[in-house]
């Protein structure tokens, strides 16, 4: 059986890109397993210091595959909606900055997997949506009731999961959807070059300031203070940041370790 998930690790970069081109990568269970594994495996792998999602073919993900959804028990259907967030679980808490390279339909589990990324570069011309309810399911599904609200408002996301409406590149970064949106030639260039720059930066300080950024939401101020201490604490006592001032005095790349 050919894979479905395939991982490269270069320059620091991990690139994840799901493989089923002729299905427009939407996601069976078996790919489900194989995108799991990928995403621990990167997460575990100390040279791969940022990490690329991608899709191969006319789209990034066109979201869970149809032909999963057949008649199953409560119990089954517990098990597998539990399954399909697993990855999501990975890419959010992850140490290390993802960076998804969006073009085509982004659509379903995709836009799932796109906001569970720290990064969203998108090709003009994409498409994104949580059609869910199109298809009588909630349109919380995949993490989109978790993610939307806090990145573009509860009343833009109240208007996607509820009417599951198509959002093209343009209107998806003026509402903060994607973080980015570059012409379709100059996408490769645009998500190699971000990718690049987190790979050769601090890695525990970025890891710090990950785990900041997803905490906030959920936090009060005392709480998210108490942690930007300890977090700074940490990164004062490193040899990175030591290094980082060096580099910076010498005006030379920096050399980072991760320590």
């Amino acid at each position: 059986m050919a894979e479905t998930v395939l991982t490269r690790v270069a320059d620091g970069v991990a690139t994840v890109t799901l493989s089923r081109p002729d299905r427009l990568n939407a996601i069976d269970l078996a790919m489900l397993e194989e995108l799991v594994t990928a995403l621990e495996a990167v997460a575990a792998d100390d040279a791969a210091r940022a990490v690329v999602l991608a899709g191969e073919g006319r789209a990034f993900c066109a979201g869970a595959d149809q032909g999963e959804m057949r008649p199953r028990t409560p119990a089954e259907w517990e098990r597998i909606v539990e399954r399909y967030l697993d990855p999501i679980r990975l890419l959010s808490a992850m140490d290390k900055p993802v960076v998804a390279r969006l073009h085509g339909d982004t659509i379903g589990g995709g836009l799932g997997l796109a906001l569970a990324s720290d990064f969203r570069i998108a090709a003009r011309g994409i498409r994104l949506a949580a059609p869910f309810v199109r298809i009588g399911l909630a349109g919380c599904d995949m993490a989109a009731g978790y993610f939307l609200p806090r990145l573009i408002g509860l009343g833009r996301a109240t208007d996607l999961m509820m009417t599951g409406r198509f959002v093209d590149a343009e209107e998806a970064e003026r509402i903060g959807l994607v973080t980015r949106m570059v012409e379709p030639e100059a996408l490769d260039g645009a998500v190699s070059e971000l990718a690049g720059a987190l790979a050769a930066s601090p890695p525990r300080a970025l890891s710090f300031t990950k785990r900041a950024i997803r905490r906030s939401p959920d936090l009060d101020m005392p709480a998210e203070f108490d942690y930007e201490v300890y977090a700074q604490v940490q990164c004062l006592q490193s040899e990175d940041h030591r290094e980082a001032l060096a580099a910076f005095r010498e005006k030379r790349p920096g050399r980072y370790e991760g320590r």
